[in-house]
């Protein structure tokens, strides 16, 4: 209790004292109470929760502002939020022990993963960071919480023989041109389902897909891709502008779920383990990879910002690294 309100006070003269000048009045306020009881009164919960939501939703303003997605956003705050219902103190009490219980008990109680763990601490991490470069707090709690270490495990790909095989077994050329379009561009299905017809330029083969934090980047897609996206444009008899659509009327936009079950189901007709659409993304990433494509390239044909994000999608296969090491080294 000591502590808190050593902190409550510096917090109040954050903005009037330079560091040097906060060290010495912690040191004052620590001897002051040295050997003195102090009874906390009843916290105003109300209150604390009115705070802790107003300084959330500034922080989520400051990332809306810096370009991030609304599904990005919406996870920073259901994180927040989800870890400021379980301590149930004002931000600026918040210390680090409070959040290092706190991910001990999220990770025993949902049997979370090591990557999820450090996802949730990375996120509160920008969180309190920002707080304290906005002059919220003194320092942040989460400065003394090291990444987790996760192990690296390699992602699965699809084989040749997987893709050729879904491709044999489409029942419709709607589905057919998505799997053609998926393993071709490399791009995300969220960036697909937002495609119209009138951004396909069939003369050069490519398309502008709008990627995350709002930004355009051209992608390409092979000779197969343009033939069967042809076939099925022409099939249809609807005037939705949507590239991809519902296969019955109303002929709505295709969307990311509907994508995901057509590829799960045919997976599992072909017992092909883990099928998802942003697996062709990442065979893709693995294929263009060991046939020499530079990296940055690639970077930039994903539409990643860092090209640590590109390393992580393409696993150079162990067989070329054998041959490579016989060639430059055996």
């Amino acid at each position: 209790m000591k502590e808190a309100l050593i902190n409550e006070v510096m917090q109040n003269m954050l903005q009037y004292l330079d560091n040097r000048q906060l060290v010495e009045l912690q040191k004052t306020l620590r001897q002051a109470l040295h050997n003195k009881i102090v009874i906390e009164d009843e916290v105003d919960s109300e209150k604390t929760e009115k705070d802790n939501q107003h300084l959330t939703g500034l922080f989520i303003a400051a990332k809306r502002v810096e370009g991030r997605s609304e599904k990005s956003l919406k996870y920073y705050s259901v994180t927040i939020i989800t870890m400021l219902n379980s301590i149930r103190k004002d931000i600026r009490h918040i210390v680090t022990t409070d959040l290092r219980e706190y991910l001990t008990n999220y990770q025993n109680s949902k049997h979370a993963s090591k990557v999820t763990i450090d996802n949730i601490r990375r996120i509160l991490s920008s969180f309190f960071s920002w707080l304290e470069d906005e002059e919220y707090i003194i320092k942040s709690p989460v400065r003394r919480i090291h990444k987790v270490k996760t192990t690296s495990s390699i992602k699965e790909i699809y084989s040749d023989e997987s893709l050729e095989s879904m491709r044999d077994n489409c029942v419709t050329i709607r589905d057919l041109a998505i799997i053609d379009m998926l393993a071709s561009t490399g791009m995300r299905v969220g960036e697909m389902v937002l495609l119209n017809r009138e951004d396909i330029d069939f003369l050069e083969r490519e398309c502008i897909v709008l990627g995350k934090g709002d930004k355009e980047r051209p992608v390409y897609f092979d000779a197969r891709t343009k033939l069967h996206l042809k076939q099925y444009l022409d099939s249809r008899i609807d005037d939705n502008p949507a590239l991809f659509v519902s296969l019955k009327a109303p002929y709505n936009r295709l969307k990311i779920g509907g994508v995901e079950v057509r590829i799960r189901e045919l997976g599992r007709k072909l017992g092909i383990k883990k099928a998802h659409p942003h697996k062709f993304r990442r065979t893709l990433a693995t294929t263009v990879i060991d046939k020499g494509m530079p990296i940055e390239q690639l970077q930039t044909l994903l539409g990643h910002a860092r090209i640590d994000t590109t390393l992580m999608y393409a696993k150079v296969k162990q067989s070329n690294v054998k041959l490579a090491h016989r060639k430059y080294i055996g």
